[in-house]
């Protein structure tokens, strides 16, 4: 007996039902970047390895699927390191190809190699499948898609204020509300480790304040130090785990922490910026909050740091993230091409509007109505209808087969289609069709314009 096939562990097959709704969530995206005037790219499932490598770091460098060359690529390999078992410098001689590990790299390469074609700022947005050897558990895949959004070339604020509306727009038109759109700005944080004297651990102070909701206060002072963050230290920046209220008192708030810092007092400004901004143009659904916590993508971001929340009835991480980068392409040579940009994090997305009943009965696209086969002369007869009702934007079909009538309709009810057609001998003399509404289970004898304006 063979064995069944499986898939690797990481990947996931989709169900017709699965990939329609998924293809709702993308073409809702993919409509509000439009309108927001970002432009399609698509780039190479894989690129050469020297792209991808050493831009993640060392963990990142060991989750990025490396490619075997074509042929016979063992002939090109050092004997001295084969003997030696020495995987890193065997690797190099071996593979020259990778998959990619997310958008940005190729998204920072393509914007080096085609500068003199692109007109800066450059909007674009990508929507591409993306793969990591991670390990996988509940809700990390080795292949998952992203949806990327990023200007790059200009440093206006203004960029950011779009962004925050960009995600507003789309989580509204999901109907997905009580999103809470977290942001905060690297000045901010750079400010904090300035005004405790610990700057040179400003990566160390961060990474710990950043677990302040999952550890608390006491886990988050513990973690300080064992870094080597003096007692004192800890105490002059304490009134930031107490930081609550509205955007504005929060904002009050961090301009007494960081009333010695030059660093701090940009971030403030350019964060009051972008709340007066929105004062006077106020959010549909999502809601700003300022979080001095926030800390992701320190070691690239440094301006506004956005991450995205669930509504609190799901229990879920972010839904997205995203920030400002001023020298994305510096790591291919083009220095001092600033910009900003966000990510929807399509997966858990799909689980918080499962979860909350969101997905609307046109996000699973089905046949709304299939015709008996009787037989060949009225599958001709079927046919012809079925042809005009397709030119009416009704997705239509007949049963291939002359089966037994309780199999064609018990596959009409399996498949969910809400109408079922027969036309036998005693319709086709009187050119008419009877229609039967598979949800009431009422059925009628109708022409065919009548059948167009029930379905439609």
């Amino acid at each position: 007996m063979a064995q069944k096939p499986t898939i690797p562990k990481g990947t996931r097959d989709f169900s017709p039902a699965e990939v329609s709704k998924r293809n709702y969530i993308f073409s809702t995206i993919k409509h509000q970047f439009q309108k927001f005037g970002f432009q399609p790219i698509e780039t190479p499932s894989f690129e050469n390895s020297d792209t991808l490598m050493g831009k993640y770091g060392e963990e990142g460098d060991r989750l990025i699927f490396k490619i075997l060359n074509s042929g016979d690529f063992l002939k090109k390999v050092d004997d001295h390191a084969f003997a030696e078992k020495n995987s890193q410098k065997i690797t190099t001689q071996i593979s020259e190809k990778a998959l990619r590990y997310d958008l940005t790299v190729p998204f920072a390469r393509y914007v080096v190699q085609h500068q003199n074609e692109i007109e800066f700022p450059f909007k674009r947005y990508q929507i591409q499948p993306v793969w990591r050897a991670d390990r996988p558990q509940k809700g990390r895949f080795r292949e998952f898609y992203q949806c990327d959004a990023d200007v790059v070339g200009s440093d206006s604020l203004w960029q950011e204020v779009e962004f925050v509306q960009l995600y507003d727009a789309v989580f509204t038109a999901l109907g997905l509300e009580g999103v809470t759109l977290k942001i905060n700005n690297r000045k901010i944080l750079s400010g904090f480790a300035e005004v405790i004297g610990e700057s040179d651990k400003l990566i160390d102070f961060t990474v710990a304040l950043d677990k302040l909701d999952k550890i608390g206060e006491e886990g988050v002072i513990k973690e300080m130090q064992e870094k080597g963050i003096s007692a004192e230290a800890i105490k002059t920046i304490q009134p930031i785990f107490s930081l609550t209220g509205d955007f504005s008192t929060k904002i009050q708030g961090l301009k007494e922490i960081l009333a010695e810092s030059e660093e701090g007092k940009k971030g403030i400004e350019e964060l009051q910026f972008i709340q007066r901004a929105l004062e006077a143009m106020p959010l549909e659904t999502a809601k700003l909050d300022l979080d001095v916590t926030l800390a992701r993508g320190l070691n690239y971001y440094t301006g506004a740091i956005f991450e995205v929340a669930a509504p609190e009835k799901v229990k879920m991480g972010s839904i997205g993230g995203g920030g400002r980068y001023d020298d994305l392409t510096g790591i291919f040579g083009l220095k001092n091409m600033s910009g900003v940009g966000i990510s929807f994090g399509l997966d858990r997305i799909y689980l918080v509007l499962e979860e909350l009943g969101l997905f609307p009965a046109s996000a699973e696209a089905n046949t709304q109505v299939i015709f008996i086969n009787f037989g060949e002369k009225e599958a001709l007869y079927a046919m012809k209808a079925v042809k005009e009702l397709r030119t009416q934007h009704i997705a239509a079909e007949m049963y291939p087969d002359a089966a037994k009538m309780k199999k064609q309709m018990n596959h009409a009810n399996k498949r969910n289609i809400s109408f079922v057609v027969l036309a036998g001998t005693k319709e086709m003399e009187e050119e008419k069709y009877t229609l039967k509404n598979m949800k009431t289970g009422e059925q009628s004898s109708v022409s065919l314009q009548e059948m167009i304006k029930t379905i439609s």
